[in-house]
């Protein structure tokens, strides 16, 4: 027989789930402020804080490729209000790259909310430099790198990100000496790539577009297996043929949140952003980045990063990228 407790059905009727969110909710982007992380992250939080009529923070915690700010909110209370705006560096490449060293386990550690964005990386040189030493596309650079080994630097947002493994699997396929320069983020390494600091490096496209755009830049190729509607006249690195007939990389970004977060507040966190993405002025934000929106279910999002931690494993040993 059930037996009533006084008062059982209003303490149910205000559980965490029901009343969430009830404060201020922290989005951790575990890079420097201005990058393609950084971004897509404002653009959710945005709309998350008109929708629920709270305030959301955006908090940038740069370091080790997305492990320092990962590491914090997986040691965070597991109460949906502090979430991680996550890659495939942090989700799928750091545990192939750091090994032991990593901080935490991107699969235990974390319960996915839903992927924002998929997006390609492009190949993107300093335009004066290109210009100087008549690089027009991909062959005209692998001639160049293998003429002068050791002597071309190519920035990253830092060790371990697709940024990163892009250019060491393009090192690895032209067997071509590139010095790889991490950073704390797309938008100083774009800076210093801008400034001359740097001559290439294997950008996420929303990051560099605007350079790419103003003539800064020069766009030889796109990592994707297909060209794409905001560079139409830009071919993929695949199509330059030969040792690079099958290069394709990519990046993405999506919400975690702790393990342990009430399924309840999972789903309505999963439904809110899933509804945000796909809202039309969104989808055009999201678009006019050279990103590709996204949406799915948290399930569809974990299955998925079990397949991308499989295929980036195999372009860490096949590249023979390491962290030191």
């Amino acid at each position: 027989m059930a037996i009533l407790v006084p008062g059982a059905a209003q303490a149910q009727a205000q559980s965490p789930a029901q009343t969430y969110p009830s404060k201020q909710i922290t989005i951790v982007v575990p890079f420097s402020s201005g990058g393609t992380t950084d971004v897509l992250a404002r653009f959710v939080g945005s709309e998350l804080s008109k929708a629920w009529g709270q305030s959301v923070i955006i908090e940038n915690k740069p370091g080790a490729a997305a492990n320092t700010g990962s590491a914090y909110v997986a040691r965070s209370a597991p109460d949906g209000y502090t979430l991680l705006m996550g890659t495939v560096g942090s989700h799928a490449i750091n545990t192939a790259l750091y090994g032991a060293k990593m901080p935490y386990d991107h699969i235990k550690d974390f319960t996915p909310i839903s992927m924002v964005a998929s997006v390609p990386n492009v190949l993107a040189v300093n335009a004066e430099w290109a210009e100087r030493n008549k690089i027009t596309d991909v062959k005209t650079l692998v001639t160049y790198l293998k003429a002068n080994p050791g002597k071309v630097n190519c920035a990253s947002s830092g060790a371990g990100t697709s940024i990163h493994l892009s250019c060491e699997l393009f090192k690895s396929k032209t067997k071509t000496e590139i010095v790889h320069v991490p950073y704390k983020g797309s938008a100083p390494a774009v800076t210093d790539l801008v400034a001359g600091n740097v001559e290439l490096m294997f950008d996420n496209l929303p990051s560099s577009l605007g350079q790419i755009k103003a003539g800064k830049l020069k766009a030889l190729a796109v990592t994707t297996a297909k060209p794409i509607p905001s560079l139409p006249n830009v071919p993929t690195v695949a199509q330059s043929g030969g040792e690079l007939a099958d290069f394709e990389a990519g990046s993405w970004f999506g919400l975690f949140v702790p393990s342990g977060t009430p399924p309840a507040i999972v789903s309505k966190l999963e439904q809110e952003v899933g509804r945000i993405v796909q809202q039309q002025q969104m989808r055009e934000k999201i678009l006019a980045q050279g990103a590709e929106p996204v949406g799915n279910k948290s399930s569809e999002f974990a299955g998925y990063i079990k397949t991308e931690t499989v295929k980036w494993a195999q372009v860490v040993k096949e590249s023979g990228a390491r962290v030191d």
